[in-house]
């Protein structure tokens, strides 16, 4: 008769399923490794046992059984003698008046320090190790890299700053028949710190944001595409005379300029043409959203922000200059803030009685 021992030294099977050892029958010892892969499907002891069982399908024998025994967790001592005993009730059990031979199924070395111990009470036909074909940490990283090679961001992440380094070599070649040796690694280091930056502040998803935005803009027909452009010529007119005023200001004055005195002058030359891209966009969304239905009188609030913003920094910058008096200054952030107040009561007085005419209706 050919018994099939499947080896748990460490008791797995009874400290995670509270199962009584020693297992005898193949269904007993199919049910305890079903429960044990329940309780944990990591546990390689779950293989030994289904070994266990496949080996006595496999073999064309009626004269086979299967049982698992277990040892104890902590001492190897106590675990071997443990494994000892229960060997011993399992071939009691078993009523056959042919000799008995074992076939020993482990998962690893470990547990096949027993074998002397199994030895000793029967004979040993064979060791069958379970080695499971999953090699987990190569698997593991196969499949990780895998997945961040199929992910759009974390392989922008980690390709991207690759590439750039992969570039030194041939960048630093061309750079040599192009008579620039020097260039290669600023432009390599360049690009690297531009990437970084742009990662850690965003801006791929504010430019993938504003890209998306202007492209639904663009095929819905809104005007907003149109007043931003405009807006964004006058921001870029307003810096260049905003440089413009404060070259003038240095031409005038025989000592450097302090801060204040720069920023008044950048301001002074650049409020008007920022105050006119503001007014363009603020004005374009108000349209877009009359057109889409969703119209407000306070919308219009925002162009006359715009509006007392920029009387109120061109006062300030003008008096910082010299360029005004301190009546003018005081007329214009007065007329800042009546624009600003006059505006919102104005608007806010309009859409409350444009509520009670439509609830009226």
């Amino acid at each position: 008769m050919l018994l099939v021992l499947c080896v748990d030294l460490d008791n797995d099977l009874g400290r995670k399923t509270g199962a009584e050892t020693p297992v005898v029958g193949r269904e007993a010892v199919r049910d305890a490794a079903v429960d044990l892969a329940t309780a944990d499907p990591e546990d390689s002891d779950v293989n030994v046992m289904f070994e266990g069982v496949h080996l006595a399908e496999e073999v064309d024998d009626e004269a086979i059984e299967v049982a698992a025994v277990t040892g104890v967790d902590g001492s190897e001592v106590a675990a071997t003698r443990t494994v000892g005993e229960e060997v011993d009730r399992v071939l009691a059990g078993l009523e056959t008046g042919e000799d008995i031979r074992a076939l020993v199924v482990t998962d690893g070395a470990q547990d096949e320090s027993v074998i002397p111990v199994i030895r000793s009470r029967v004979a040993i036909d064979g060791v069958r190790r379970v080695v499971v074909r999953q090699a987990q940490d190569l698997e593991s990283m196969y499949y990780t890299i895998k997945q961040v090679l199929d992910d759009p961001e974390t392989r922008g992440t980690l390709l991207v700053p690759l590439g750039i380094l992969l570039l030194i070599y041939p960048l630093t070649v061309l750079a040599n028949a192009l008579g620039f040796p020097g260039t290669v690694f600023g432009v390599t280091s360049g690009l690297l710190g531009l990437y970084v930056l742009g990662r850690a502040f965003g801006v791929e998803e504010t430019l993938d944001t504003a890209v998306a935005r202007a492209r639904r803009a663009l095929f819905t027909g809104r005007v907003t595409i149109i007043t931003y452009v405009v807006a964004a010529a006058l921001l870029v007119i307003g810096g260049v005379s905003g440089v413009q005023s404060l070259g003038r200001v240095q031409l005038a004055h025989s000592t450097p300029l302090g801060i204040p005195e720069v920023g008044a002058a950048l301001v002074y030359g650049a409020v008007q043409w920022f105050a006119a891209a503001g007014i363009t966009s603020s004005l374009g969304q108000v349209t877009d959203e009359y057109l889409a239905g969703r119209f407000r009188w306070r919308y219009l609030n925002a162009p006359f922000y715009v509006l007392a913003i920029a009387a109120v920094l061109h006062g300030l910058s003008a008096y910082f200059l010299g360029e005004v008096t301190l009546q003018y200054l005081a007329v214009a952030l007065t007329g800042g803030t009546l624009l600003g107040l006059v505006s919102t009561l104005s608007f806010a007085v309009a859409e409350s009685r444009s509520e009670r005419r439509t609830e009226t209706a």
